[in-house]
């Protein structure tokens, strides 16, 4: 065997790393983070996390047991500027300090957030603070995240749900069947703007329609979490 001299690469300061964590059941973020992230420089690294086929109180609250874990598969070796944590619901009920602290236990990471701290981030960017909610979950799962809202002074009273708790069974709920009730609920006058909350609700294609049907400003899950990811990234290299 013939051994060869080499030489290292630096990484791109222009290009830091962004990781992302993402539910066991989801099939839905990953696909949307590639087109949000399509013309942006910077690797993507993503691990899973267990999660329960059904979401409940319960199953959500069990992901801080394996949060760090999940966390400790991204590459060693890298520094993070932002590493996500796509799920709406269980950042209600884990709380965002507690998150950004379970995973900056396996990572070299500055900022952790989630799709309940970007959206309270989005709102500010664009002064807004009531929303009208649609979500596909049971109540039990509604009122931790209204009531996480609300302490972030994004009043979500107006709210509709499809209440459904299987994860299969969110992730296939039409494009249609999304905007129109979008398109109730953000109709009511005393909203500004309508919230589309689960990283697996398909939502990318409902949102351009539901602005235009409204004439007001959609959120999504997974639209903010990328918007807030790319806007810490941003800050990061200047």
């Amino acid at each position: 065997m013939s051994r060869y001299p080499y030489t290292l690469d630096r990484d791109d300061p222009q290009k830091p790393p962004i990781g992302l964590i993402v539910l066991q059941t989801d099939e839905t973020i990953e696909p949307d983070f590639k087109r949000y992230f399509a013309d942006h420089p910077s690797p993507l690294y993503v691990s899973r996390i267990p999660s329960g086929q059904t979401v409940t109180h319960q199953s959500l609250s069990q992901m801080q047991t394996d949060l760090t874990a999940a966390a400790d598969l991204l590459p060693k070796g890298l520094s993070f500027p932002v590493i996500g944590y796509g799920c709406t619901s269980a950042s209600s009920v884990i709380g965002s300090e507690r998150i950004e602290k379970l995973v900056q236990g396996a990572c070299d990471v500055d900022t952790v957030t989630n799709p309940l701290r970007a959206t309270v981030a989005a709102c500010a960017a664009r002064g807004l603070s009531r929303i009208a909610l649609l979500s596909p979950y049971i109540e039990e799962v509604n009122e931790p995240l209204r009531a996480a809202f609300a302490q972030n002074g994004v009043d979500m009273s107006v709210f509709g749900s499809f209440g459904e708790a299987q994860e299969a069974k969110v992730v296939r709920i039409s494009t249609a069947s999304v905007v129109d009730a979008a398109v109730k609920l953000g109709a009511d006058p005393l909203v500004e703007g309508v919230f589309l909350s689960c990283t697996n609700l398909r939502t990318y294609d409902a949102i351009p329609a539901i602005e235009q049907a409204l004439g007001k400003p959609v959120l999504s899950s997974n639209q903010a979490l990328a918007w807030h990811m790319r806007h810490l990234v941003q800050n990061c290299v200047k």
